[in-house]
């Protein structure tokens, strides 16, 4: 199972300020000294953290895999299809959200995201959706021609006990399902140091996708042993 490090955060605290630092590009190196397996960016409509350059840079430094956040809008599909990252996850924005909010509508949405999934094809890329833990939705994704999905672990993350355990069902069948019609499934969203187990246990999941609770745990303790805290976590 890999992990893939989300740096976003890091250019969160560099906007604060619009200055230079901290770096996500210098900070998705330090991620994969730690171990990281791969490095994720999301490029927003409103640029409010990772920049172009940032995303330019990234290309040209990151050895693993990049894999590049963004909506299914015309700018982010062209500079997806000049950038070549390794692979693209589409992903729902609203303007005033902190963070994305849930998965993608894939059922109203289905005939952009066909098409959208196809221009990136067209330019090599595969393309993974971030969608909810529903089975109507990954029947969708399939129609779309997506190589994976990302399932959305937002509400298992943020619910405890016998919520908690619902919700992880809800995922355990989710992957189950992507697997079963031929989606790779990957996971992801508010996953952390304490919650991170449960899920890295499910058979079938490719990959785990987690940047705020790295990068805060990073500010403590330095993004190397943040990554290599979370690595081993997974491992076991």
């Amino acid at each position: 199972m890999i992990l893939g490090v989300n740096v976003d955060h890091v250019a969160t605290v560099r906007q604060a300020r619009r200055g230079f630092e901290p770096d996500p590009v210098t900070a998705a190196a330090l991620a994969i000294l730690g171990g990281a397996d791969g490095i994720t960016i999301h490029l927003r409509e409103d640029r409010r953290h990772a920049q172009d350059r940032d995303v330019r840079l990234l290309r040209e430094t990151v050895p693993t895999e990049l894999n590049l956040e963004m909506a299914a809008t015309k700018e982010m599909v062209r500079i997806a299809m000049e950038i070549k990252p390794d692979m693209v996850t589409l992903v729902p924005e609203k303007r005033q959200e902190l963070t994305t909010e849930g998965g993608l509508d894939v059922i109203g949405q289905k005939r952009h995201i066909k098409d959208t999934v196809k221009k990136l094809h067209d330019s090599g890329i595969p393309v993974s959706l971030f969608i909810n833990p529903q089975i109507i939705d990954i029947d969708v994704s399939k129609e779309t021609g997506a190589d994976m999905v990302e399932i959305h672990t937002g509400l298992y993350s943020d619910s405890k006990g016998k919520r908690q355990k619902s919700e992880l069902l809800r995922v355990i069948e989710a992957v189950k399902i992507s697997e079963k019609i031929g989606l790779v499934a990957n996971a992801g969203h508010g996953l952390n140091y304490y919650n991170v187990k449960q899920v890295a246990a499910i058979e079938g999941i490719r990959g785990l996708y987690i940047g705020h609770s790295i990068v805060s745990r990073a500010v403590l303790v330095g993004m190397e042993r943040a990554v290599r805290e979370m690595k081993e976590l997974i491992k076991r």
